[in-house]
């Protein structure tokens, strides 16, 4: 039984590095929607849709465990399918629960009342569907009280990552965080709310300025996903390495992800 992570490009695979580096002998299988990428368009039914599908491929592939690695996807059909699409005998897991955990210095299953923490003033970096579907503001909204949630709409930066312009990504990166500085000018820490991002942590660091505490999610989750198996090792199964499936085309895909972690990646195409 591997872990699977899905994503719906490349950004993924700044949590597959983490993991690896943070759990070495656990088997991964990777899958990239690539050939429907960016999800951050689109609609609530279409990412659904689109991940339900990516999801029973991973289980197909024998993974009872799958981290949906994608911030728009856990945004806009995480709880939908936890409700009513998961089997019994597996687990769905999103990324913006380590993120609050770490946000708020409160484990998830501390189930007392939201109370003050000491972050006021947030500001939150996502893509447009992820941003529309505030569910970053409602979970947080189960732990904490007080705490000022300014959200920007990154429309562009996925694109031109997942194109490897960087140039681009940093000219984008950088406006918007000027337009969410124009409305919220001292957040305190800022979160960066898609796994595409940490490929560019070092602009939104540089444009925030030293004062901003930035939190990005690969090392969290790779940690929450320590614990998790930690507490539940029925779901780990035997076996090193990882498998990278593709709904896009293997070879493009292959190159592109071995310029983004910098170490030969082989991409297979998706059984579906």
């Amino acid at each position: 039984m591997a872990v699977g992570i899905f994503d719906s490009g490349l950004g993924g695979l700044t949590v597959l590095d983490a993991v690896v580096r943070r759990l070495p002998e656990v088997p991964l299988v990777y899958f990239g929607d690539n050939a429907h990428a960016p999800y951050g368009v689109r609609d609530a039914d279409d990412i659904y849709e689109l991940t339900t599908q990516g999801v029973q491929c991973l289980f197909d592939h024998g993974c009872d465990l799958v981290i949906l690695a994608c911030n728009t996807a856990s945004a806009a059909a995480l709880r939908r399918m936890q409700e009513s699409w998961v089997p019994k005998d597996k687990r769905v897991l999103g990324v913006f629960v380590p993120l609050i955990e770490a946000l708020t210095e409160r484990k998830w299953g501390d189930n007392s009342p939201p109370r003050p923490v000491a972050v006021e003033t947030v500001a939150l970096f996502a893509t447009p569907a992820t941003v529309s579907s505030r569910a970053f503001q409602r979970e947080l909204a189960f732990r904490a009280i007080g705490v000022d949630v300014e959200a920007q709409p990154c429309a562009g930066v996925v694109d031109a990552i997942e194109m490897g312009d960087m140039i681009l990504a940093d000219a984008l990166v950088r406006s918007h965080v000027e337009s969410l500085m124009r409305r919220m000018p001292k957040p305190q820490a800022a979160i960066l709310g898609c796994t595409h991002y940490p490929l560019v942590e070092e602009v939104f660091r540089d444009a925030l300025g030293p004062e901003v505490k930035v939190y990005s999610q690969p090392d969290l989750v790779a940690e929450a996903l320590a614990d998790y198996l930690a507490r539940h090792p029925d779901k780990l199964g035997t076996g090193t390495g990882a498998v990278f499936l593709t709904t896009g085309d293997p070879k493009s895909v292959s190159n592109k992800a071995t310029q983004f972690l910098r170490r030969r990646i082989e991409f297979q195409k998706a059984d579906m």
